[in-house]
């Protein structure tokens, strides 16, 4: 690996312990298919930074910026040396030039984000600071700083000003039906989002379990002596597995109002693809570079998002993901199946012997 990382200030910025490094790393590399797409297609768009510099005027970002730098620790080689040692590790990692500046604010809830139009900004909350221990911390400053590299931090503060705008509109009907139709969109693809920068923080830490135990214990909390990572794993394959169509219908309604996915899930998913061939070739060296962003396909990319979606459906053992393969696949016997499926939405009839108004055992 090479130790070429270095500042202005004299600061190495070389990883703590040894590491690949990704020189010139696209984004595209990690991000999730659907994420991607959605930035490909946003970044091809003519006029679109215009139009958000138009917009970052309207949004609160100065008096974020100003309420962080007021009432939080700024990061830095004398404030939390420890998280900025991270910082710059992982910004080398990736090859980020600027590094972003990162905030720990009072708040007992674990919660990290990265927010900015301009230029990003890194906030990570007290709770989760003591909580994650040092490899665990690294996949969660990785998880940031890919956020920071992919662009996410502007779509993030957006979604953050319609948000607010719903609950001010909330009594128009029309007004408020509009913007949350836009926020139920920008939910989903930043739940893919919270998917690329997972893989992001892998980059970064190069410690799949530990990153598995971040995500466990932001789950459960400070208690990893009750825990167990592969436990951790079996529930996330019960929660796509088990139930019926109720429960798959129940699903959908949890996740719908979340920003992120599920934390079971992001462990689901971030296991699959660190064991993945795509994950090896970026180990390997074989990754694309972002001299090449320019020459991307917004059509390929769509593709690729929509065969995601449909591999997603196909290898799901959700029971209303197999029903739509099903369907597709012309089984018969779909509406009895349907029928079973809904089945328990209904009362049972009495049991043979079984009086109305009885008394209960």
């Amino acid at each position: 690996m090479s130790d070429d990382g270095r500042q202005g200030t004299g600061h190495e910025r070389v990883p703590s312990r040894q590491r690949r490094r990704f020189p010139g790393i696209s984004t595209r590399a990690y991000e999730h298919p659907a994420d991607r797409s959605a930035l490909v297609a946003l970044r091809k768009l003519s006029g679109f930074d215009t139009v958000f510099k138009a917009l970052s005027g309207l949004l609160p970002e100065r008096s974020l910026r100003l309420l962080f730098l007021s009432d939080s620790v700024r990061v830095s080689e004398r404030q939390f040396a420890h998280l900025h040692d991270m910082l710059l590790d992982a910004c080398y990692i990736l090859d980020l030039e600027k590094v972003p500046p990162m905030y720990v604010t009072q708040d007992p809830q674990p919660n990290a984000m990265c927010i900015g139009l301009d230029e990003p900004i890194i906030v990570v909350s007290t709770g989760l600071v003591e909580l994650l221990d040092e490899e665990e911390m690294r996949a969660v400053v990785g998880h940031e700083v890919g956020h920071a590299l992919s662009g996410h931090a502007v779509y993030r503060t957006i979604l953050l000003f319609l948000t607010n705008l719903a609950l001010k509109v909330a009594w128009i009907p029309l007004g408020n039906l509009a913007v949350m139709a836009i926020i139920t969109a920008l939910r989903e693809w930043f739940r893919k989002s919270e998917l690329s920068a997972d893989r992001a923080g892998l980059l970064v830490g190069q410690d799949v379990r530990a990153a598995m135990r971040g995500l466990m214990k932001i789950a459960g909390g400070n208690h990893l002596h009750e825990m167990n990572v592969d436990a951790f794993l079996e529930q996330a394959e019960e929660y796509e597995s088990g139930g019926d169509l109720r429960d798959s219908v129940l699903k959908i309604l949890n996740v719908l109002p979340r920003s992120h996915p599920f934390t079971t899930v992001r462990a689901a998913e971030l296991k699959k693809w660190a064991e993945s061939r795509d994950y090896q070739r970026i180990m390997d060296g074989h990754y694309p570079r972002r001299s090449e962003d320019k020459d991307t396909s917004v059509s390929d990319t769509f593709r690729e998002s929509a065969a995601s979606y449909a591999s997603d459906v196909k290898g799901s053992k959700d029971p209303l993901m197999k029903l739509v393969t099903d369907l597709a696949g012309g089984a018969g016997d779909l509406g009895g199946r349907v029928r079973r499926g809904f089945d328990g939405f209904r009362t049972p009839p009495p049991a043979k012997g079984d009086t109305p108004g009885g008394d209960e055992a």
